[in-house]
């Protein structure tokens, strides 16, 4: 399980117990450093390491980015090289609200800025969904956009 923690006017704290009960937390800062904490279940005391942005980005990719888990899969993705590009993706399960309607009619780009860009629906995957497309209870879409435009999907798209 992970948790997430708001460190306010530090920045932002992602904790993770594993079935074992060793224990990692993931601090990213607002000076743009990351701090990770490793507790073993043995220990009483962790042990930390601070990493640069660009550090911490080589080891997401040696641990083979695998997206991180808040009640539906998320990944941020920033390009080395263009430090203001930063791309949020994540998944999300469609319920019996959104069930019936198409990306058209909910004019998500246009309200949110944010994009469909894949659904998964019976173990089959539709990539770039046209605009015309139903969706049906349980398929899982992948939605893409900056932060505040999967804020804005999430609150006027999914009411959450």
């Amino acid at each position: 399980m992970v948790r997430f923690i708001d460190l306010e006017g530090v920045g932002t704290k992602y904790e993770l117990e594993t079935q074992s009960g060793d224990r990692i937390a993931v601090i990213f800062l607002l000076n743009r450093t990351i701090q990770i904490y490793i507790q073993e279940r043995s220990c009483e005391k962790p042990c930390s390491i601070e990493l640069t942005e660009n550090e911490a980005r080589r080891l997401s990719t040696i641990l083979g980015g695998v997206p991180i888990e808040k009640e539906k899969e998320s990944v941020e993705i920033d390009f080395m090289g263009v430090p203001d590009l930063t791309l949020a993706m994540h998944t999300y399960t469609i319920t019996k609200k959104l069930h019936g309607k198409t990306i058209e009619e909910l004019a998500i780009r246009k309200r949110t800025g944010a994009n469909i860009v894949a659904v998964s629906r019976g173990g089959k995957t539709i990539i770039s969904p046209p605009p015309h497309l139903i969706f049906e209870e349980d398929d899982v879409i992948v939605v893409i956009g900056d932060k505040e435009q999967i804020e804005r999907f999430e609150r006027e798209i999914l009411g959450v």
